[in-house]
């Protein structure tokens, strides 16, 4: 009988694939979206002013207004085939949420009437008590709310009218990623538009913008199937390492292959009429890895769109005999997945903050907001590097892959030349001669430097790359919102701080207000000296230089999330009103749990293939031996032990294999059991950790040595070989 790995193989091998020529008509870019330009279609012009004005003060929406702007949604969407709405979310789960409504219903005399109203549309209170809350709710109770974003607008995905929403408590605590974000968002509106007042006076907003780059793998979907380890747990707890990994690098950047290609078109089809303004696509590093990327957006928007990217990838690639792998590590000794964050600010004159301009006054509002990010940094890494941690980010973050856990950051030397020559300023009021000097030689050569700065890093976790900073160390399952709330926090914090200081030399030392900017910036460069790191990528140093330079080099969840909950992060928190203290505690939790729950599907997953597949695959293949043993003897008689000595040996091989697998997992059960009884979940995670953790790699090494030695006819599950290899 075949193995159901053998049968996979057979059938791909039937198949050819080719790419289709696709629709020739034009599709128009988000013709299922509900923008603005459509909503003035449908709105008179001051009920349309009405809701700008709501939009970028934050004043609740009129019952009235409500009721006009969804009857205008009704309308479209029906007139598009739609059937149903739902207010789309994003709760603590780290995936989308959604309950789906229809819009039928029936008036007082039984007549069937298409109903969708203004309550419907701004709030709803879907049955939650399932969703992760870290303990703001009771988990009997529903009492989860969902209120309409006006600033990210509606989509039709298929039948169903998407409306993004926040999703609170009762109480008013937030029990999602977008209600956080959007108060971060409001914050460093506010300080970042205050310390542009220096520099422009008509600045009145300035908005968070991200790029993303969505790194993932894309497995055949009946070798996949194969694999236990990959529908239960998203990455591969077994698999010994092809010949032929990522050394030739010939997968990166080269030609996409043909079934991919018919993938990718059919998912940048569904983007465009979603109106996620996909840019890039090319092959990754690892064999059979790929990154998607967008045209940077406002980050609220851009982060709605990534979540919602990653559900239509899963959906387009079952279609299409994928499955896509988000995991950030689903490969042993294979390059994981990240997803890098590239953020920056622009005004709503269009002038990125993180650009040098033409003019020294520029350049000088260059400088402010790039010192001023630095020192963000610097002040809470721990905290930003908690942002991004998982189970499954461990893996590849402070593993044998770049980035560091060390949270530095690279500028290249001539950025550094700048700064330190902006920390020789003299300090006080700067005479005309040395101001004229800072504008012409110092400040007013940075555009030229960037333009010919090929000092480029590609390992550092939080780098500037010319007009941005690019978070790296985020993984490729993480939501965004999480570290980009973080990135805004601790920047509007920094500002903050900075303006007063600022204020402080205007007010009580009688400056001018250039000189006590030169002040502030040369007092802040002189303190963030050892968040840089300009030497070459090297795990073995990072240890050492995170010592040296102060720095928290946490390469597990359990190291890294306290951060999250220190007295520097609740004050930082609270003070802005981004999160209450209580609502710390409860993503510290469910974080701690998450990772929890990981490690012990992971064990219990690999306890399960271990058993029931690789040890009987073994046995098989030890009878089959014997017999081999058993017709030596049969024919050499006493001597046969001279002609079956290879055989013989390869049995006693396996059966110390077996031996050890059964040992190790017996060990990790107790192991496990252990844990569990542990009631300081902290102290539990920590315990899984270090206490379970080390038993999923030392069965996977058992389990591989055996996928050497048994017959390749017989082994159950797809090998990385196929895996990785056949598109």
């Amino acid at each position: 009988m075949e193995t159901l790995r053998k049968n996979s193989l057979s059938n791909l091998s039937s198949k050819l694939f080719e790419v289709s020529a696709g629709s020739s008509d034009p599709i128009e870019f988000g013709s299922h979206v509900f923008n603005t330009q459509k909503l003035k279609q449908f709105l008179s012009e001051k009920a349309f002013q009405q809701l700008e004005q709501s939009v970028n003060k934050g004043t609740p929406i009129l019952t009235v207004l409500a009721d006009q702007i969804a009857a205008a949604m009704k309308a479209w969407a029906i007139a598009k085939g739609a059937t149903h709405y739902t207010h789309w979310f994003q709760p603590l789960t780290g995936a989308t949420a959604e309950k789906h409504d229809s819009f039928f219903g029936l008036n007082a005399d039984g007549i069937q009437i298409e109903k969708f109203e203004g309550e419907q549309l701004v709030q709803q209170a879907p049955e939650s008590s399932n969703v992760s809350s870290g303990g703001i709710r009771d988990t009997f109770e529903a009492r989860g709310y969902t209120t309409w974003d006006p600033t990210s607008p509606a989509f039709l995905y298929n039948t169903t009218l998407c409306i993004p929403t926040l999703f609170i408590s009762y109480t008013g605590e937030s029990l999602d990623y977008k209600t956080p974000l959007l108060k971060s968002l409001q914050k460093l509106d506010h300080a970042a538009t205050e310390i542009c007042h220096y520099f422009d006076k008509s600045v009145n907003k300035v908005d968070a913008t991200l790029g993303w780059e969505q790194e993932y793998f894309l497995i055949d979907r009946s070798l996949a199937l194969t694999r236990p380890d990959l529908i239960l747990t998203g990455r591969t707890l077994i698999g010994h390492v092809p010949s032929k990994g990522q050394e030739l690098n010939d997968h990166y950047f080269g030609s996409i292959p043909v079934r991919v290609s018919r993938f990718l078109n059919a998912l940048e089809k569904e983007c465009k009429i979603l109106g996620i303004p996909i840019k890039t696509r090319h092959n990754e590093v690892a064999p059979s890895q790929y990154e998607l990327a967008p045209v940077f957006e406002s980050a609220n928007l851009a982060i709605d769109h990534n979540a919602l990217v990653m559900d239509v990838m899963n959906k387009v690639a079952s279609k299409h005999n994928f499955i896509v792998l988000f995991h950030e590590k689903p490969f042993e000794k294979i390059n994981g997945s990240g997803k890098h964050n590239n953020w920056s600010l622009n005004t709503n004159k269009g002038v990125n903050l993180l650009s040098p301009g033409k003019t020294p006054m520029s350049n000088l509002q260059f400088l402010t907001f790039f010192v001023n990010t630095i020192a963000a940094v610097l002040k809470h890494e721990a905290l930003l590097r908690a942002s991004s941690v998982s189970a499954s980010n461990d893996l590849r973050i402070g593993m044998q892959e770049a980035p560091s856990a060390m949270l530095s950051i690279f500028i290249g030397k001539h950025l550094k030349q700048v700064l330190e020559d902006l920390e020789n300023v003299s300090k006080g009021k700067l005479s005309p001669k040395e101001k004229t000097d800072l504008k012409l030689n110092v400040i007013g050569k940075i555009p030229e430097i960037l333009l010919d700065n090929t000092d480029k890093n590609r390992t550092s976790p939080f780098a500037f790359t010319g007009d941005k900073f690019e978070f790296r160390t985020v993984g490729s399952k993480t939501n965004c919102a999480k570290p980009v709330t973080v990135i805004n926090s601790i920047v509007t914090e920094q500002l903050i701080e900075f303006k007063v200081s600022v204020d402080a030399l205007i007010e009580d030392k009688n400056m001018k207000k250039d000189d006590a900017i030169f002040n502030t910036l040369r007092e802040t460069i002189m303190s963030i000296k050892d968040i840089f790191n300009d030497e070459e990528y090297d795990q073995s140093k990072i240890e050492s230089l995170a010592k040296k330079k102060g720095l928290s080099n946490h390469k597990t969840t359990p190291e890294a999330l306290p951060a999250y909950v220190s007295d520097l992060s609740i004050v930082l928190f609270e003070t802005l009103g981004v999160f209450s203290k209580n609502e710390l505690l409860a993503r510290y939790k469910i974080d701690l749990e998450s990772y929890i729950s990981t490690i012990q599907i992971e064990s219990r997953t690999l306890g399960d293939i271990a058993q029931n597949h690789i040890i009987p695959t073994a046995i098989k293949y030890q009878n089959t031996l014997i017999e081999n043993v058993r017709g030596l003897k049969e024919i050499y008689s006493s001597n046969y032990k001279i002609h079956a000595r290879e055989q013989i040996l390869i049995l006693e091989r396996i059966s110390n294999h077996i031996a050890e697998i059964n040992t190790a997992i017996s060990l990790m059960i107790k192991a496990r059991k252990k844990a569990d009884i542990i009631k300081d979940t902290h102290e539990k995670a920590l315990t899984y950790c270090k206490s379970i953790l080390p038993f999923l790699s030392s069965i996977r090494y058992q389990c591989d040595k055996l996928e050497l030695t048994v017959d390749d006819q017989i082994w159950p599950l797809a090998k990385y070989r196929e895996l990785l290899f056949i598109r």
